[in-house]
């Protein structure tokens, strides 16, 4: 009997090979950045990548949400994001303000939220150069994980815990016992609003006796805290 030669399998094209591993990869980076998320929902953030990077060491103590006053929370609400408890991850009103704001050659205000910050702070770097870009890319999908993944509450309590709270200092806790010598549970309003109006610079702005911006800055905060607390634009934290 003759014996046929074996047909050769098909052969696939060098766009399809590719296609085929960027799928894959896309997929792996879906699965773990998930898996990286879930494993924060129960677990604190032991580093981030600003803390390894930061040539000027890091302090920090991770502390629960039970463990911080209520004033604090109510002071980064007022000062970085009063819809935090309304929107699912972005302020579509805040990026309008700080885009006409920048249009007209106005101040540059942030349009982020507390948890467009909190997916950068914790899973990415920060910096600028052309990197940005691509960060801003990841910040805006570890934001809708994050929003998936995570309550508010616990949004807000890993912000409190790895936000940069002064030169070397991360987390409520550090910059309570390093300015004020109390712990975060004993802050009054008047220091976390100090303390949430230097979050936007905090290598400048001073928290011990601002003066100028930081120091009325604060002082409104203080003020508009009240206001959190009195409207319950807190509630998703403390229903």
């Amino acid at each position: 009997m003759r014996i046929l030669p074996r047909r050769p399998g098909p052969t696939h094209s060098l766009p399809y090979r590719f296609a085929w591993w960027v799928a894959m990869a896309i997929i792996w980076f879906v699965l773990l950045s998930f898996g990286w998320a879930l494993l924060y929902r129960v677990a604190p953030a032991p580093i981030t990548a600003t803390m390894v990077m930061d040539p000027n060491g890091f302090n920090k103590t991770w502390t629960p949400l039970s463990r911080i006053n209520r004033s604090m929370v109510d002071a980064v609400i007022a000062g970085e994001d009063a819809r935090f408890c309304q929107h699912h991850g972005f302020d579509g009103d805040g990026i309008a303000y700080a885009l006409r704001r920048d249009m007209t050659g106005g101040k540059l205000r942030g349009g982020s939220t507390i948890s467009q910050q909190t997916a950068k702070n914790v899973f990415l770097w920060q910096g600028t150069g052309w990197t940005r870009y691509l960060r801003k890319v990841l910040e805006t999908w570890f934001t809708i994980v994050i929003e998936t993944v995570w309550p508010k509450r616990r949004i807000m309590e890993m912000y409190l815990n790895v936000a940069e709270t002064g030169i070397g200092t991360y987390g409520v806790e550090a910059a309570s016992q390093r300015y004020f010598g109390v712990s975060a549970a004993r802050l009054s309003p008047g220091q976390a609003g100090r303390i949430a109006a230097a979050l936007p610079s905090p290598k400048k702005r001073a928290v011990i006796d601002p003066s100028g911006f930081t120091r009325s800055h604060g002082n409104a905060i203080a003020t508009r805290s009240r206001v959190v607390r009195r409207s319950e634009l807190d509630g998703c934290i403390y229903p």
